[in-house]
């Protein structure tokens, strides 16, 4: 049986990623996954990481969503890919290297490594990035001071950002950068057409 096709969505928060990847999802009949949270123990995890009441140091938060993603690719992603069926996810290893990463100063080498150890082999056939700029982002959310992220200054934002620009460059064959500030409709467009060249 063949392999199915693994698709990510990245982007920094209100880019627009999880809209476009549930309808990548819904039209062309994958499973639709994301992070933190996609299980029992994901869903713990992901209210603990994500409470900005909770003092936790850079490298703990880079952990724990670590451990997520090891126990999200050996319980849903990995064994939907190995029985032939496509998996779209919104955020996988690249949302480690930009916002713990770049975002938060951990060590990129040392994240990397770990980050190889949580995933295995398991790597996305094509990463979409939603890009937008941080005023837009802005505009489009309201910020909620629970949130660990979404409570975060701009500054962090646009070190993220810049992460997921400089991995895209890095990369250029497994990344596709799309200007998400346009309609819903013209991102969508621009999504599909690049998808249509994949083999799935």
């Amino acid at each position: 049986m063949a392999r199915g096709t693994f698709v990510v969505f990245e982007g920094i928060d209100a880019c627009g990623k999880s809209t476009q990847a549930r309808r990548v999802a819904a039209q062309r009949g994958a499973l639709f996954a994301f992070e933190p949270g996609d299980s029992a123990l994901g869903a713990q995890l992901r209210r603990w990481v994500l409470d900005a009441s909770t003092p936790m140091t850079p490298v703990t938060e880079a952990l724990m969503m670590l451990a997520d993603r090891s126990h999200h690719v050996a319980t849903v992603i990995e064994p939907a890919l190995a029985r032939g069926s496509h998996v779209v996810a919104d955020r996988f290893d690249a949302s480690t290297l930009a916002y713990q990463g770049y975002g938060r100063g951990v060590d990129l080498a040392e994240l990397a490594a770990a980050t190889d150890l949580a995933i295995g082999r398991c790597a996305a056939d094509l990463t979409v990035l939603i890009d937008i700029d941080i005023d837009t982002a802005n505009e489009r959310r309201s910020r909620n001071a629970e949130d660990r992220f979404e409570s975060a200054d701009a500054e962090f934002h646009e070190r993220v950002r810049e992460g997921y620009l400089q991995m895209a460059r890095r990369e250029p064959l497994r990344w596709f950068v799309v200007d998400g500030r346009g309609t819903l409709e013209d991102v969508a467009a621009i999504i599909d057409e690049q998808l249509d060249q994949l083999d799935w």
